[in-house]
């Protein structure tokens, strides 16, 4: 079966025959084929819809030999719609009308009686050219939305306490330079949403955020993920790739979880930073870099550095400004502002009908601890909004309430469930060492990357 790659296409021409054989030639490659012989309902056809590819006839029966109908209607339709793939077609083509149809905005030309092989080839080529104008299109789109949002401060960022307005502070100050921001902070807390912040109101702003998880990058892909590989260098390298350096040229590159790297991973990266340079596996051609960095990580990175386990030359590197994110324990009064902006959003992304949170849970989430801090907030507001029928959400529709409640630690303890006796001891552990990953680690004889998956597992 022949894969249709071409579209719409839309064939307008005075001869029935034409038309009919070129319909059953193109509907094999073609998911929809549309033939007129009248040119006069051309801007009947364009209000009913849009077409990948349009073939127009250059001669009609009023003028048969000097194309004048068919650069009309070719004007005519790019008026309408000016990313229209239009090939003329005509029996007495030449060099000058060749030209000039292209100079008036024709994509291609071609002349009868067609060889059915080019035909077929030149409609796939100006298909393709449709598809990158509408990805032109999306992408301008995408970026008025993006600039749009940029306008608004902070609009993502929820919250007016003291040490959040602190935040925003940082954030106007350091913003419009291309100092690297290291961004501190416990799981959870929103530090992807403060380094989008940083891009959106830098300067370079209309170039790419490139976001990488250093976390989930494994050793032996490092170097092939951040500085890209030729083809050939390694079993999977089937072709050349850019690294996530050489895509974020010119933008803004948040490094997050850098804490995870080890120390070997943490010297290539700092060379790369030193040299603002990157070298692909496989090449020894140094590729210049531009980019604003942005570090984050939850892990108690200075300890990390008296440990030996962080190199401080890189720390030096990736710090010359540092936000602290409070955890959200720390800033309570947020916490309404922050429920009704998720319950908002759950409620129209799962079409329900407007909820609120009834004022008493609203007092019992500003004693609970939060050791999953706004993701914890989030997860559980999306889950009520889910599964409550009701208009106003209650107590009972969050679970971490009915454990932390009223009920003791000893009936806690009670329940068998094992997920559920690790989720309690984890979070005990959590709470106990105030959001502080390492030492929640080490008391429960875990490593830092055990204990990561284990949050992971249970939504904390």
């Amino acid at each position: 079966m022949v894969d249709k790659e071409i579209g719409k296409l839309l064939i307008i021409d005075d001869d029935e025959d034409v038309l009919l054989a070129a319909k059953m030639l193109l509907k094999k490659y073609a998911h929809e084929v549309i033939i007129e012989k009248n040119p006069k309902k051309i801007p009947f056809l364009l209000n009913d819809g849009e077409y990948d590819v349009i073939l127009l006839d250059m001669n009609f029966s009023k003028d048969i030999t000097s194309g004048k109908e068919g650069f009309y209607w070719l004007n005519q339709i790019l008026e309408k719609d000016p990313n229209a793939v239009v090939i003329l077609i005509t029996a007495f083509g030449d060099v000058e009308m060749a030209v000039k149809a292209l100079k008036d905005g024709a994509t291609d030309f071609v002349l009868k009686p067609w060889q059915n092989e080019k035909l077929i080839a030149t409609i796939s080529t100006a298909s393709k050219l449709k598809n990158s104008y509408k990805e032109v299109d999306q992408l301008k789109q995408t970026r008025k939305v993006l600039q749009e949002e940029s306008n608004q401060r902070f609009k993502e960022i929820i919250g007016e306490s003291p040490s959040m307005k602190n935040v925003y502070n940082i954030i106007d100050k350091v913003a419009g330079t291309d100092a690297n921001v290291l961004i501190l902070g416990e799981n959870g807390t929103g530090k992807e949403l403060v380094a989008r912040a940083l891009h959106q109101k830098s300067i370079r702003k209309e170039n790419v955020f490139i976001n990488v998880d250093m976390g989930a990058i494994t050793e032996t892909l490092f170097e092939s993920e951040l500085f890209g590989h030729k083809k050939g260098s390694f079993t999977d390298a089937k072709e050349d790739r850019a690294g996530r350096f050489e895509v974020a040229n010119g933008g803004s590159l948040f490094l997050d979880e850098i804490g995870n790297l080890n120390l070997p991973l943490q010297s290539k990266l700092l060379t790369a930073l030193q040299r603002r340079e990157v070298i692909r596996i496989g090449s020894n051609k140094p590729i210049p870099i531009d980019i604003r960095l942005i570090c984050a990580t939850n892990m108690p990175i200075y300890d990390m550095v008296n440990d030996n386990t962080f190199r401080q030359d890189l720390l030096y590197r990736i710090n010359t400004v540092e936000i602290h994110l409070p955890a959200l324990r720390e800033r309570m009064e947020d916490i309404k502002a922050l429920s009704e902006h998720f319950v908002d959003m759950y409620c129209r992304k799962y079409r329900k009908a407007s909820k609120s949170i009834n004022a008493s849970t609203l007092k019992k989430f500003e004693k609970y601890k939060w050791p999953g801090n706004i993701r914890e907030l989030q997860h559980a507001i999306e889950r009520a909004v889910i599964m409550s029928d009701k208009n106003t959400l209650m107590s009972e529709d969050f679970f971490f309430l009915s454990q932390s409640g009223d009920v003791s630690d000893e009936q806690r303890n009670e329940s068998l469930d094992l997920d559920e006796v690790e989720k309690s001891t984890i979070r005990k552990a959590i709470t106990k060492h105030n959001g502080n990953i390492s030492k929640a680690a080490k008391e429960l004889g875990l490593t830092r990357a055990s204990l990561y998956r284990r949050l992971e597992k249970h939504g904390l």
